[in-house]
């Protein structure tokens, strides 16, 4: 790179192709061959080779780049000090420039994140990476240490033959002594963080894992405790869900870009390569689409071609004067399915991608708005059980809509239209779509009670789509069972019972 490092790595943190090289005083030049994650203005992580050994690489830009560095550096060696595996440092310090903070680790050899890894394995492999990161964050604590940015991919696991996996903690930054005040308290949430990742049907391992923390730490293991984590991690699942799919999306972040005038907001998918411009022309697209899937008052819904790639638009049309200065004050429809998309995606459950939103504005005045998802070529769950014949699929495709179902139950999420185009069948997946109408609900007994009325509300829809269909009714009926009673027998069942389920 030339002398204006910082302005072309300023750049490259929002956007841009990898495959750059930074010099470093009196060593070998750093190639940075691909970027792996982004924090626009602030940092670059890159894969790369300094010296022909095989990196990862921390650059640190911006008006807190000295500060974040050092935080950075010192807790890859309080966990060092406490002899916890970490990827090596190799180098820290300024580049040439005299301006880029920069610390270069180790890669480790046939490592993955356990974010990446935990999505490949089934239930057993899964408990028992699980099983691993309690282990490591029972060795955090006994060192009176926290990881407050605490995501499965600041957890890297390396295969060892015919011996146990290693576990290394990544992301130094996010390494802070727990305070002499609360101690308890605070392991206690720093845990059902680690819980809060997991996917929402595997809570049932939450008891087991707890004691094994506390047998670790040679602590007390009580149901009261136990209690307050199960609690703790459903807050903390619900605090994120929300930080990221009301806030985080609407800003500029590693996952999206944003950019606001006085006439219009956009917020597009990182990976969505359009033209700004392109955006402001979407009616054109809808006049020009060549599958029109609604025109109505409300809404217009086309398939496009943009940006090379099949798009949905979906429209939300101002019908009259009054209905505009109605919705000029409000969140959006495309703003809600927007979040809402990001919701489901962080929950782990399977949506069409969200690609962009875009809001035609007048200052703080909304105006009509559009919401861009990628066009997925698969029949509804309607069509599919009219066009399947192999029963094995049918009972596949049956029971993996009850755990959708079940899935939205525990996480207290309610969709608001289930009528079967909007659920599409996916290799015998649901993919749900149409997320104007959903809702979360948690807090409070009154939140409970309006959420499980959502909910059966939604089972009814889904199971109206089949009325006349006796043989598809049976085959969801017994999968609504076995996947609502398998875990709490007894406890689950009222609510298919007051939806007519059963």
């Amino acid at each position: 790179m030339s002398a204006s490092l910082i302005n072309n790595l300023r750049q490259l943190s929002s956007g841009g192709e990898s495959g750059f090289s930074v010099g470093l005083p009196g060593g070998p030049t750093l190639f940075c061959e691909k970027i792996v994650r982004r924090v626009p203005g602030k940092r670059l992580v890159c894969q790369g080779v300094w010296g022909q050994q095989a990196v990862y690489a921390k650059l640190f830009i911006g008006s807190d780049a000295a500060r974040y560095f050092e935080r950075d550096k010192c807790g890859v060696e309080r966990l060092f000090k406490a002899g916890i595996a970490s990827p090596a440092i190799l180098f820290s310090g300024l580049a040439e420039d005299g301006k880029t903070h920069i610390i270069i680790f180790a890669a480790i050899e046939s490592a993955h994140n356990a974010e990446d890894i935990w999505r490949e394995l089934d239930s057993p492999q899964r408990l028992n990476l699980a099983h691993k990161l309690v282990q490591t964050v029972a060795l955090h604590h006994q060192a009176g240490l926290l990881q407050t940015d605490l995501y499965l991919k600041n957890f890297l696991v390396q295969p060892v033959l015919n011996q146990e996996d290693l576990i290394y903690t990544l992301d130094g930054d996010g390494i802070r002594s727990i305070s002499p005040w609360f101690k308890k308290r605070q392991k206690l949430r720093n845990l059902a963080t680690l819980f809060s990742k997991m996917d929402v049907l595997d809570d049932g391992w939450i008891t087991a894992l707890y004691a094994q923390y506390c047998l670790q730490l040679g602590i007390t293991h009580s149901p009261v405790d136990v209690a307050e984590v199960l609690d703790l991690t459903q807050k903390i699942r619900h605090q994120v869900a929300t930080g990221y799919a009301d806030k985080k999306v609407f800003r500029n972040c590693t996952d999206v870009k944003v950019m606001r005038s006085f006439k219009c907001f956009q917020a597009v998918a990182a990976d969505f390569c359009v033209e700004s411009q392109a955006l402001t022309s979407l009616d054109s697209f809808l006049a020009e689409a060549k599958l029109n899937l609604k025109n109505g008052n409300t809404c217009t819904v086309g398939k496009v071609m943009l940006a090379g790639q099949s798009v949905i638009i979906k429209r939300y049309n101002i019908k009259n004067f009054w209905h505009g200065l109605n919705r000029a004050f409000r969140v959006s429809r495309a703003a809600k399915s927007w979040a809402n998309a990001y919701r489901l995606i962080i929950s782990n459950i399977a949506t069409a991608k969200p690609l962009a939103l875009v809001e035609m504005r007048f200052g703080c005045f909304r105006r009509r708005a559009y919401y861009l998802s990628e066009y997925i070529d698969a029949p509804d769950v309607m069509q599919f059980f009219a066009q399947s014949t192999k029963l094995e699929d049918r009972q596949t495709v049956a029971r993996n809509l009850a755990t959708l179902f079940y899935k939205l139950y525990l996480l207290k999420f309610s969709h608001g239209d289930c009528k079967a185009s909007n659920i599409k069948i996916v290799n015998l997946a649901p993919v749900l779509i149409d997320l104007d109408g959903m809702q979360t609900h948690f807090g409070g007994v009154v939140g409970d009670w309006w959420f499980e009325r959502k909910h059966i509300k939604d089972l009814k829809r889904l199971m109206k789509n089949w009325a006349n269909d006796a043989e598809v009714t049976h085959l969801l009926k017994q999968a609504f069972v076995q996947e609502y009673t398998a875990q709490h027998p007894g406890e689950d069942d009222r609510i298919l019972i007051r939806a007519g389920v059963v």
